[in-house]
């Protein structure tokens, strides 16, 4: 019995498959959606897997095609190699209007530095971090510099951690990754840091920052 290649199309796509011809003359004829499901029994395998491949093309295809966000970059940075604490601190030499910072653990004199003169130049600087923290002196005196400077302060109420590593810079740039704004963050230990230039996605930040920050059960002004 000879099998002879026959094809459909579906949706643009040529799928290929063998057709028992029993002798009878090859005829190439466009299949549809209803005669893959309901062919009949002899041929439900060959038009199966047809049907199949087709299915996995439309669902795969598209996710590997369309960019999440196309407009947006991402700068990345890795320590100890780049530093990337300072590269914050560099960030905040240059905000403008507001930098709102949620950070676990906050120490580097870089960076404390850098937000007393932004605060001094009249951006609207906050900070958010974990209470647990502050019971580190190096943290307590850090976070109490920036509080005598006038940058408000608040820490979680609640018993679990407040362990994000986000700064969100003027509606332009967020920061995220895994370090914290420590010395060891910066210069030893293996960390990642990522600077994100979008708007929509600095928006998303802002707004969760500032959800928190007025969440007056979860969060409480440091000292209360």
């Amino acid at each position: 019995m000879l099998k002879k290649p026959a094809s459909f199309v579906f949706a643009s796509w040529s799928v290929h498959f063998a057709q028992d011809t029993a002798g009878s003359p090859s005829r190439r004829r466009p299949q549809t959606w209803r005669s893959l499901c309901f062919a009949p029994r002899t041929s439900l395998r060959p038009r199966w897997t047809a049907f199949l491949t087709i299915l996995l093309v439309h669902l795969v295809l598209p996710v590997t095609q369309v960019p999440v966000c196309s407009a947006a970059t991402v700068d990345v940075y890795y320590a100890p190699e780049d530093e990337p604490i300072d590269r914050v601190a560099g960030l905040y030499a240059h905000a403008t209007k507001y930098i709102y910072v949620a950070v676990y653990g906050l120490t580097a004199p870089s960076v404390v530095k850098a937000l007393v003169e932004a605060k001094r130049r009249g951006v609207d600087v906050r900070v958010i971090t974990d209470r647990e923290r502050l019971t580190d002196p190096k943290q307590h005196s850090a976070v109490n510099t920036l509080r005598l400077a006038g940058v408000p302060i608040k820490i979680n109420r609640h018993d679990a951690l407040m362990h994000m590593k986000q700064a969100v810079i003027d509606d332009v740039v967020n920061t995220s990754g895994s370090a914290n704004h420590t010395t060891s963050g910066n210069r030893y230990n293996d960390e990642r840091l990522d600077v994100i230039t979008d708007a929509k996605l600095t928006t998303k930040a802002r707004e969760k920052f500032l959800a928190m920050w007025n969440d007056r059960t979860r969060f409480a002004a440091w000292p209360e």
